[in-house]
């Protein structure tokens, strides 16, 4: 499985951190970025993920700023993807179960690291449910 990592310099820290731990379970990682804590966009990278995802290019991304929030909506901007912030391990597991998101955000000022690489393990690992789901994901899908 191919994921896609990427951040600005709020949250190069735990992108860092992520692509280890995801290279370490052996999955194939793309980093868009950032690679510097200079100031940069969140909507460049975010995108960029998410684009990844859209295309099918890799089958899930996760993205980093300060608060995920930014990141989180630019990702949202693009066609396909439904990003979503885990504030805990529920909702991890939930936007997987409930929504098929395909990308994940994060805060790196708001989250601890441990909680992060728990949580990309639930997202990863959690299947969709569909049924009663999939309508509500079309409907999503229709807003486009």
């Amino acid at each position: 499985m191919k994921i896609a990592v990427g951040s600005d310099h709020g949250g190069l820290e735990y992108k860092n951190a992520i692509k280890e731990h995801l290279i370490a379970k052996g999955y194939d990682v793309v980093d868009v970025g950032t690679n510097s804590k200079e100031s940069c966009h969140y909507p460049i990278f975010g995108a960029e993920v998410a684009r990844l995802v859209s295309k099918k290019e890799c089958t899930f991304g996760v993205v980093v700023c300060t608060s995920g929030e930014g990141i989180s909506i630019a990702a949202n901007k693009i066609k396909g993807v439904r990003c979503g912030i885990a504030y805990n391990d529920e909702v991890a597991k939930l936007m997987r179960q409930h929504n098929d998101a395909n990308v994940i955000s994060f805060g790196q000022k708001f989250m601890e690291l441990d909680d992060v690489i728990r949580r990309v393990d639930i997202f990863l690992t959690t299947e969709f449910e569909g049924g009663r789901h999939q309508t509500r994901v079309d409907m999503i899908s229709s807003l486009e």
